[in-house]
């Protein structure tokens, strides 16, 4: 048996037994610690985490006792082990998150490349019909018939009423984007998972906030921004809201509503290559932050969502700018 000591981003330390031949996130499962995580094979990478000491087998090949990333689905300790995990405590669940059936109300298209997917929760014996989540949080969606989840930031508020919404990106030859474009129509039933995920406002950070999305990564910011419009937020807020081409925008009306129901809410729309007449920002959602952080009095709170690379290049800049890491908070979900 070996000791295995989870450390969280906010300093709490939680040990977990791990027997041999076990996976680290196994192993806290079965302590009643649940990770952030989905698939459980080594493909989402949502369970990301950094080893701080130990050993450990990952597909076969031995680890060495240095500071590296790791899956912890894959990762089996060959030693006692501290894991550091790139979140808070909060973040972990002490049980399952619910699953619930849910019946499709509406597909519709939201730019050249994107659906808006609106849901129905039927009603639960122990949850009732209420959608309840935290604004910036994602669900996993089963295909009907099959093993096959995806996860998908809620875009809308939660509600009594028992209502979800996606934006999905249609990929070509994607699993769950083939279904939409083939088979799915309303009064299909679905299953849903959670709510899970980290990707949260700090309600009780001082700091200013940039919000950057690029294509569907711009649904955990909508529901966001219009949570701070329910509540009147009158904290400086920018959206970076980018996307390859103009057909590929959408929401755009409801953003100028939220906008004039925010004074303290700014927006730049990026389009990488405009094809007519652009009078916006021309360049990536990253370009379009650095131009603003080039003119930011303070290092804001970030809050980026998208496809990876997107993600990827936003932290880099950010960090370029000098952003503590504390402040920098991305969620990449899975967009097929």
């Amino acid at each position: 048996m070996n000791d295995i000591t989870l450390l969280t981003r906010d300093g709490v330390s939680l040990d977990v037994a791990c027997p041999p031949g076990e996976t680290v996130l196994a192993a806290a499962e079965a302590a009643g610690l649940f990770l952030p995580s989905m698939c459980h094979e080594g493909s989402c990478g949502l369970c990301r985490a950094e080893i701080a000491s130990g050993d450990h087998d990952a597909g076969g090949q031995p680890g060495e006792t240095i500071t590296r990333d790791v899956l912890l689905c894959q990762c089996r300790p060959t030693s006692d082990m501290t894991v550091a995990l790139p979140y808070a405590e909060s973040a972990i669940l002490r049980h399952r998150a619910p699953t619930r059936e849910a019946v499709i109300e509406r597909i519709a298209p939201a730019g050249a490349s994107a659906v808006s997917l609106a849901l129905r929760l039927r009603p639960d014996a122990e949850l009732g019909q209420a959608a309840d989540f935290v604004p910036g949080q994602y669900m996993e969606v089963a295909i009907p018939g099959t093993d096959i989840r995806r996860a998908y930031s809620l875009a809308n508020l939660p509600n009594w009423d028992g209502r979800v919404e996606f934006l999905i990106r249609l990929v070509p030859g994607g699993a769950f984007s083939t279904w939409l474009g083939t088979e799915a129509k309303p009064g299909d039933a679905l299953s849903l998972r959670g709510p899970l995920g980290r990707f949260v406002l700090d309600d009780t950070s001082p700091r200013p906030r940039c919000l950057v999305g690029g294509g569907c990564g711009l649904a955990p910011l909508l529901s966001m921004l219009r949570h701070l419009a329910e509540f009147q937020d009158m904290q400086e807020t920018h959206l970076i809201f980018g996307a390859n081409r103009e057909a590929e925008l959408f929401a755009t009306d409801e953003i100028a509503a939220l906008a004039a129901q925010l004074p303290c809410l700014t927006v730049t729309t990026a389009i990488w290559h405009p094809e007519g007449d652009w009078s916006g920002f021309t360049g990536t959602s990253a370009e379009a932050l650095d131009s603003w952080l080039s003119n930011a009095a303070t290092p804001p709170d970030i809050y980026v969502c998208g496809p990876p690379k997107l993600v990827e290049a936003v932290v880099t800049t950010a960090r370029w700018h000098g952003v503590p890491e504390a402040q920098i908070l991305a969620e990449q979900v899975q967009l097929r």
